[in-house]
């Protein structure tokens, strides 16, 4: 049930984030919101480490696989990809086709059991599920 909540919580605040996001770039620019999006996070993490534990905050370099450490430089093009979307199609539209592109790339991230996941096995049911959610958009769209 926590899982359930807290990935609502992610979806509730990934949407917020994306319209503030777009609004503040209305007045700035997009490297400009970009960086102070992600340097206001950088600062809440520093804050939240502080007065949680205070792990060794080096200990990120040891991650079996160091290609998993430019996460922050995905961070970076998906603040700017969700930024130019919602500008050019709204907050609706866009977080319809974000969550479809997420699903397609999860399911086969699974399904291929890439960067250290359990490979599930393909279901029928999950694609049509993902069928169902691209006319769920269709029918939204007109």
């Amino acid at each position: 049930m926590i899982g359930i909540l807290l990935a609502m919580l992610a979806g509730l605040l990934m949407s917020v984030q994306g319209v503030f996001n777009t609004r503040v770039m209305d007045s700035s620019n997009m490297w400009a919101t970009n960086s102070w999006v992600h340097l206001t996070a950088f600062t809440a993490s520093i804050i939240i480490w502080f007065f949680t534990g205070r792990e060794n905050l080096l200990s990120v370099f040891n991650v079996s696989n160091k290609l998993y450490l430019i996460g922050g430089v995905i961070g970076a093009f998906i603040t700017f990809t969700v930024i130019k979307s919602i500008s050019n199609l709204g907050p609706a539209y866009a977080t319809m086709l974000i969550l479809l592109a997420q699903l397609v790339v999860s399911c086969s991230i699974e399904a291929f059991g890439l960067f250290g996941t359990e490979k599930i096995c393909f279901e029928w049911s999950k694609l049509i599920g993902v069928a169902l959610m691209i006319a769920g958009i269709i029918i939204f769209k007109k």
